[in-house]
């Protein structure tokens, strides 16, 4: 065995025993190890110890040789997820040698389960790096995962400079990232080309390579790809994806087996501009003061089969993203917006939720078929509310209407959280520049759609439990202790109270609300009230919907974009037995619940919700950045803004009536010293006492607006701005003795200038893309 050059002498940590193992030409154990490292007497009992301990933490087989060859894969090595076949996470080395002959080693990775009253940590996905224990089995190779590594390409996007001396800078598009990265190896990539770096060393002096040129950073439509890139959302799909597609899509429709509904004047209204259409609804009188309703969605599990290559790619994307300028779906093109999508005159397969609403506005009866539908029209929301406002709508509107009434007094009644916060909409013209940046319009017609998708996806669940079926519930839970008392801390300060002796509903928000008169003063305890709230998630065991005030709820009405909802469907396929099989040889011919679906719902369950955040991030990002180009062009310029956060840095404002946060940081603030009051959500002058409080009126100066990050910099009107500190400034740009570069962080008083974190969203099913 050649002995490694340079070993230190005398007891070996657990690393060193690892790095010798893995350089050994053969198994190495305990003799080896010990004589390798010249241990001795104690030394070598303590070795032993040594060995024990790394055995249970599962880094070495604990046996006397602590090195499988297994193809050339170590027993503890670093892994890239590559692939999902059959459910299973499919890994590689991530290190491997493109020039070793051969194909890479595959391993099928198996994930820790969390230990009693442990939070289950996130789902993992393709392209994600772990450090795995791994094992032969008669089955193959298999991985168990010890804990998820950063990606190499995190924080790594970015826009080529050049400076002075010629040498290449990585200067960052994120708003997290501060300063930027020297380039060890730019490839063909140019000054001023947005690209994608990784990792050349384990330091960050190592500098990075480029490993792909993405483009103009600047160009039309090209902020989507950038979120679409840092994000690691994938948008291409495999061709034996794309091959299976149009199989899947010539399945014939069976009028036998299945309700034909052509005859209702089933209608879908949805944006303008909606490409896809999972939902649409009908609705009568009933003759006794209620009426019968039919919501129709689109019958997604007829066609994507478990187990075929359309369902493990949906499943890994989990969602489709919608961006300004483009949709990167769930499903391919042929299926998500054509053959799938409920389009006006065209016959179309559905699942069929039967509601019966009666006088009071309550669901008191449903039931589920799959049926052939005809929808009679395809509505953009403003012409459905048009319509309607005229006074003499036609009588499916009409009806629909009127319907809704009743629900919506039902749902009144069960008093959920109504927070009608203000959402943005970037409008594009036909070359992709920025047209209009709005808030979008809120309508009737919204709500309409919104309570019918509800109430059928409150019966979805409802069903499922009923047949004692797998359900994959939609659960929002109620706020925590913590987060409550923050709540009340901050409400205290404005002189309102907030009592956690007593049960927290939905309802006790809501009437804190009414009690509210001053608009400015209502968006800002709305605003509190938001950053109480958990994260709604997906998952098998029910815990209710706080925020709709619901027992039990699942998502249903959009199994076009949305894996949770094809999960749903397959569990009623099974649940009232309609099954209908694909043609042998075809696709798989089950179109319920698999076995694998039903053993892995937590699993996949994870996996969505944060397939779920990531979409929501993404888009997020991708608006402040077009947000910020349109701003771009009007910086000097003094605007309406509201104070929308308070740290001890600065404070953060968004402009009225068009969103898009911005920093003011503490030190454009004058030489005064100000104090951070944490509770009140202010900053306070010690010497004049001017006070900055969340929910603040007052107009700023735009300083800055950066469309890359989507970062925005505002100063008082009368404030000398001086220099805002530039994103992406390189280290070696010293101004002082620390050595610190303008994109570094900047101190004034006591306090640091740094970055926000907002909260997220609760997304209540039925504001639809």
């Amino acid at each position: 065995m050649p002995k490694p050059t340079k070993l230190p002498q005398g007891m070996p940590s657990a690393q060193q025993v690892l790095d010798f193992i893995q350089s050994s030409d053969i198994p190495a154990g305990k003799r080896e190890i010990a004589k390798a490292f010249g241990l001795k007497g104690q030394e070598k009992i303590k070795l032993k110890a040594l060995l024990k301990d790394m055995a249970e933490d599962g880094l070495i087989d604990g046996k006397k040789s602590a090195f499988h060859r297994m193809g050339g894969v170590p027993k503890v090595t670093t892994l890239k997820i590559v692939a999902i076949e059959d459910g299973d996470l499919i890994a590689e080395p991530d290190n491997w040698d493109p020039e070793a002959p051969g194909k890479p080693p595959r391993l099928t990775i198996r994930e820790p389960r969390p230990k009693p009253g442990m939070k289950r940590p996130p789902a993992l996905k393709r392209g994600d790096r772990v450090l795995a224990r791994t094992e032969e089995t008669e089955t193959g190779l298999r991985a168990h995962v010890m804990k998820k590594l950063p990606s190499r390409t995190e924080g790594l996007m970015g826009v080529v400079e050049i400076d002075k001396t010629g040498k290449a800078w990585l200067a960052p598009i994120d708003k997290r990232v501060r300063q930027s990265t020297p380039i060890a190896d730019r490839g063909e990539a140019e000054a001023g080309q947005l690209v994608i770096a990784e990792r050349v060393g384990r330091s960050d002096r190592a500098g990075v390579k480029v490993v792909e040129v993405v483009g103009d950073p600047l160009a039309p439509r090209s902020f989507s790809l950038i979120a679409i890139a840092k994000h690691g959302i994938p948008n291409v799909f495999p061709e034996e994806v794309l091959e299976e597609a149009p199989r899947a899509a010539k399945l014939k429709l069976s009028e036998k087996t299945r309700e034909d509904l052509r005859h209702l004047p089933i209608v879908a209204i949805d944006p303008a501009d909606a490409r896809d259409h999972d939902d649409a609804i009908w609705a009568e009188p009933d003759g006794q003061g209620g009426f019968n309703a039919l919501v129709a969605i689109a019958d997604v599990s007829f066609y994507v089969r478990p187990g075929s290559a359309l369902d493990r790619e949906a499943r890994m994307r989990g969602n489709s993203v919608y961006f300004p300028d483009r949709v990167v779906p769930m499903l391919p093109e042929i299926l998500s917006a054509d053959v799938c999508s409920l389009k006006e005159g065209e016959d179309r397969a559905a699942m069929a939720c039967h509601l019966h609403i009666n006088a009071d506005g309550k669901v008191s009866s449903f039931r589920f078929t799959r049926a052939l539908v005809r929808i009679a029209h395809n509505i953009a929301y403003e012409d459905a509310q048009k319509a309607v406002d005229s006074g003499t709508p036609p009588e499916y509107l009409a009806n629909l209407w009127d319907a809704w009434k009743a629900l919506s007094a039902a749902r009144d009644a069960r008093d959920p959280l109504a927070l009608e916060l203000p959402e943005r909409r970037v409008v594009l013209d036909a070359k992709g520049q920025i047209a209009e940046i709005a808030i979008r319009e809120r309508l009737d017609a919204h709500r309409v759609v919104e309570d019918f998708m509800i109430a059928a996806n409150v019966a979805a669940a409802k069903a499922l439990e009923a047949k004692t079926a797998p359900v994959v519930y939609r659960i929002h839970e109620p706020p925590s202790r913590e987060k409550l008392i923050a709540l009340r801390d901050y409400l205290a300060t404005m002189g309102k109270k907030l009592a956690l002796g007593q049960v927290v509903t939905p309802g006790l928000f809501n009437r804190m609300l009414k009690d509210v008169t001053d608009e400015a003063e209502k968006a800002l305890v709305m605003e509190a009230v938001l950053r109480s709230q958990t994260q709604a998630y997906y998952g098998p065991a029910n815990a209710g919907h706080f925020g709709l005030s619901l027992g039990s709820y699942a998502h249903f009405t959009s199994p076009i974009r949305r894996y949770s909802d094809l999960l749903v469907h397959r569990a009623l396929v099974d649940a009232y037995k309609l099954e209908q099989p694909a043609p042998p040889g075809s696709l798989p011919a089950t179109s319920g619940l698999s076995d694998r679906d039903r053993a892995s719902l937590q699993q996949v369950s994870d996996a969505i919700s944060q397939t779920e955040r990531r979409a929501m991030e993404a888009e997020r990002d991708t608006i402040d950045r077009y947000v910020a180009a349109w701003l771009s062009a009007r910086v000097g310029e003094v605007f309406d803004t509201r104070i929308t956060g308070v740290q001890a840095f600065g404070f953060f404002a968004t402009i009225v009536g068009l969103g898009g946060d911005g920093l003011v940081p503490i030190s454009t603030l004058g030489g005064e010293y100000f104090r951070h009051d944490e509770a009140a959500q202010a900053l306070v002058g010690s010497d004049s006492g001017t006070t900055f409080a969340s929910g603040d009126r007052l107009k700023l100066k735009l300083a800055e607006a950066n469309p890359l990050t989507g970062a925005l910099k505002f100063v008082l009107p009368d404030a000398d701005a001086g220099r805002i500190d530039a994103r992406g400034a390189r280290p070696d740009a010293q101004t002082d003795n620390r050595k610190r570069g303008p994109g570094g962080p900047r101190k004034a008083g006591k306090f640091m200038v740094g970055q926000r974190g907002r909260p997220g969203n609760i997304r209540h099913q039925g504001r639809k893309k």
